[in-house]
């Protein structure tokens, strides 16, 4: 028994001759797809009674995360004011989506949050049903990391097969033309049994097309925005006294100033100056001259808020439903500024990208169905706000100007307020401020 230590003791050293100057060695292998790091450290030579010098071995193994590991998506956080949203897939068990890729849409009240996947994979699970409610931090779905970019990349070795059966096989040689005839079949000496009219089944006819005049029916389920905006306007019917007043405004001058700097405008600020930009700064320079319009009256401690800044929402109609992005502090803004602004936010909302932090706020609205042809409406107030301005399209009309009867582009606008609020007198002197201000954008300058 000795003697056999003392061999397996003396092959030992032999095998750790060649490594003696190092202090320690690092031996990685790979076993089934699992990385595995082993770690030999040697230790003081230990005395036995043959003369070969024994070291001690000690191992040390880690191993890396599985490279087809499972996570669970959870609900991302919403912002303060929303609690809940309803949960609509654009993913399927079974899909390979890439990383960043949207999986699915939450509808809150007042936008949609997308949710992409954390990493390249396969859907394994989808833990909530389509329009199911969800909460802050609900489990959405399952993903197999890593198992997308397997599928992605085929094998060199399928790759050649598929090449060669890609191939065109090689033509067929001409036949030969026939010399004989081809023989007659034989008569059969009895008549083929044949079925009678009534065995055959006939065959399921396709559904036909609808006719022009058809009169059906189909139902969507409402999403939640929708039921927000519809909620949120007969709140404003039933909170606000509203009333609205109209004007109109001679569109001669900013049309006259648009063509002569919108060059110069668009090679400056990279962006195109448009009629928008007017109103908003219009409507800035009158809601600092009459702040009752810029106010709002909180039903909770029955006390009037008046604010010292503009924030103006902008309408955007998208095919989800109505948007009011807010352009803050546009009262220290400039005609650039606003543009800017405006086709930022416009972008974010044709992308459905706004958050719910771009349409918090705002003291005062803008809608603008012009860009629809619209010509005359009546705006609802967007609450809590005490008003809203209503513009409309351009349109050619006769005016009596100077005693003679011109041809000028016209557009009416329309305030509607709240009555509870706001006065006949502030709300016409407010509207004839942007009148005023859009027909010569000089008395900017002059503060008059």
């Amino acid at each position: 028994m000795l003697s056999r230590s003392r061999c397996v003791y003396r092959t030992l050293g032999r095998s750790l001759s060649a490594v003696s100057q190092a202090n320690n060695v690092l031996v990685r292998q790979s076993v089934s797809g699992l990385s595995v790091c082993s770690r030999l450290v040697y230790s003081q030579p230990c005395e036995f009674p043959s003369s070969a010098s024994v070291f001690h071995i000690r191992y040390f193994r880690t191993s890396a995360a599985h490279r087809d590991e499972v996570v669970t998506v959870k609900t991302p956080a919403f912002a303060e004011s929303v609690s809940e949203g309803d949960v609509r897939w654009e993913k399927a068990v079974g899909d390979s989506v890439n990383e960043d890729e949207v999986v699915c849409e939450i509808e809150t009240d007042k936008t949609s949050v997308q949710v992409p996947a954390p990493a390249a994979g396969v859907i394994e699970e989808l833990l909530v049903p389509d329009g199911g409610r969800v909460e802050g931090g609900t489990p959405l779905f399952k993903l197999r990391k890593g198992a997308a970019a397997a599928k992605a990349a085929p094998s060199p070795a399928a790759e050649a097969p598929a090449a060669a059966a890609a191939a065109p096989p090689p033509p067929p040689p001409p036949a030969a033309a026939p010399t004989a005839m081809p023989p007659v079949p034989p008569v059969p000496a009895q008549p083929v049994q044949a079925k009678p009219v009534s065995a055959v089944q006939p065959t399921a006819a396709a559904a036909p097309p609808p006719t022009a005049g058809s009169r059906g029916e189909n139902r969507v389920k409402m999403n939640r925005m929708r039921l927000r905006i519809a909620q949120r306007l007969k709140e404003a019917q039933t909170t606000c006294a509203m009333l609205t007043t109209f004007n109109e405004v001679d569109m001669s001058n900013i049309q006259e100033m648009r063509k002569v700097h919108k060059d110069v405008f668009l090679k400056k600020h990279n962006v195109k100056l448009g009629f928008m930009s007017a109103f908003v700064k219009a409507a800035a320079y009158a809601l600092t001259d009459q702040p009752a319009v810029n106010a709002v009256i909180d039903d909770t401690t029955k006390e009037i808020v008046y604010r010292d800044y503009v924030d103006i929402s902008v309408a955007v109609a998208t095919p989800k439903g109505l948007v009011v992005p807010v352009i803050r502090s546009v009262e220290t803004m400039n005609f650039a500024d606003i543009e800017k602004t405006i086709n930022a936010l416009g972008e974010k909302a044709r992308k459905n990208e706004l958050a719910v932090e771009d349409m918090d706020g705002g003291t005062f609205t803008i809608s603008n169905g012009g860009v629809f042809g619209s010509m005359f409406g009546t705006p609802i107030i967007n609450p809590p706000q005490s008003a809203i301005l209503g513009m409309h399209g351009i349109f050619d009309r006769p005016m009596a100007i100077n005693g003679q009867v011109e041809i000028r582009p016209m557009m009416y606008v329309a305030l509607t307020y709240d009555h509870r609020l706001v006065d006949g007198r502030e709300a016409v002197t407010f509207l004839r401020k942007i009148k005023a201000v859009v027909e010569d954008p000089r008395v900017l300058l002059l503060d008059m």
